[in-house]
């Protein structure tokens, strides 16, 4: 029987998705103490200071914050000499509204928070000082205009994984899991269920979903972006069960789903079990992995929070709402790096195809999620 991850584990931290990649930028310094259960990176000298508050989940975690992050330093690379960005790093939810407050007091130019569950911490401070300027990642448009919420329409991307990982498994089954019930979790997965139908409708097969049903809205989550062992323990269970493409929709916790593979590859003497990264390229965020990720199912934090800093910087900053697509870039699957020569040429040529379909709006994904 497979077990229940829907109940979290003493040890699971209920936390969205944090990481960098890189500890500093060319504007900041060491790292210095913040408020309680914080990390602050960056000096204050420049003339625009962007500021950046990251979930639970540490500024490591080799997807979401490190996207976010990336792009907080791609964006004082435009111009270190104007630019300057720092980080406070939350250790559990209490954390949120004290280092917002940190950061306006410090006159921060734009104040970047990460992720959904900061969404009414965030609200709460535009709205008591409506001339600061704020920017959310992964929360929908608020009525404040002094807030600019990014989003990303993840089904899109997520549907031409699934369709991918139905095309590549041989063993007629593909999995996937969340690391908590969240809109911007379970988007991901409803695209991915919807294209895996989508392959089987086209090619007359029977690929099962583990894990997740886009039309119930039911399937398995660790309740925790960072225990690894969760993550590896749940694909285990999917691997035994016939898996042999996994899709962990969970920040770090992929780390130990990513483990898990590795050590049903080196029990099986062969490569059988392969697997899709989330949010950023597996094969630069978690390279180690990289021999296993058929591709990755991304979207473009970096780019979104760059413009969010830059826009803050340069005076046209305007709130409101940004939409990630497959339209504008913002997104789209990663190369397929050491697959390039195993995903068969027709499926490649299915897969382009069916992007521009979804980009013309003949093919509308099913998703639950509000984007």
């Amino acid at each position: 029987m497979r077990v229940s991850f829907k109940v979290a584990a003493a040890s699971s931290v209920a936390a969205l998705l944090l990481a960098a990649c890189g500890s500093s930028s060319p504007s900041t310094t060491t790292p210095s103490s913040g408020p309680t259960g914080s990390t602050s990176s960056g000096a204050t000298t420049s003339k625009f200071l962007g500021c950046m508050v990251t979930d639970t989940g540490g500024i490591d975690d080799k997807s979401f914050n490190a996207s976010s992050w990336q792009g907080m330093q791609d964006a004082a690379a435009t111009d270190p000499s104007k630019i300057s960005v720092k980080f406070l790093q939350s250790t559990s939810s209490a954390d949120y509204a004290p280092n917002i407050t940190a950061f306006l007091g410090q006159k921060c130019g734009i104040i970047v928070t990460v992720g959904f569950l900061m969404s009414q911490a965030t609200q709460t401070a535009a709205k008591a000082n409506a001339g600061a300027k704020f920017a959310i990642v992964d929360f929908p448009k608020f009525p404040q205009t002094n807030i600019d919420a990014l989003v990303f329409n993840t089904v899109q991307d997520g549907y031409l994984g699934g369709y991918l990982a139905a095309g590549m498994s041989k063993t007629g089954k593909v999995a996937t899991f969340g690391g908590q019930k969240l809109p911007t979790v379970t988007i991901y997965m409803d695209g991915f269920w919807d294209g895996v139908q989508a392959y089987n409708a086209k090619h007359h097969t029977h690929v099962q979903v583990l894990g997740w049903s886009e039309k119930t809205q039911s399937g398995e989550f660790t309740n925790s972006f960072t225990n690894l062992t969760l993550g590896q323990t749940i694909t285990q269970q999917f691997i035994s069960e016939g898996a042999d493409i996994i899709f962990p929709v969970a920040g770090g916790v992929g780390l130990g789903a990513a483990k898990a593979v590795q050590t049903a590859d080196n029990a099986a003497g062969s490569q059988k079990i392969n697997m899709m990264w989330v949010d950023t390229d597996g094969c630069v965020s978690a390279a180690q992995y990289c021999k296993y990720f058929i591709t990755s199912v991304e979207k473009g934090i970096a780019t979104a929070v760059k413009t969010a800093v830059v826009s803050a910087s340069n005076g046209t900053f305007a709130g409101g709402q940004y939409t990630g697509t497959l339209a504008n870039g913002g997104v789209t699957l990663a190369p397929f790096h050491d697959f390039a020569s195993k995903v068969p040429a027709s499926l490649q040529a299915e897969l382009n195809t069916l992007k521009q379909q979804i980009i013309s709006g003949k093919i509308v994904p099913a998703t639950k999620s509000p984007v």
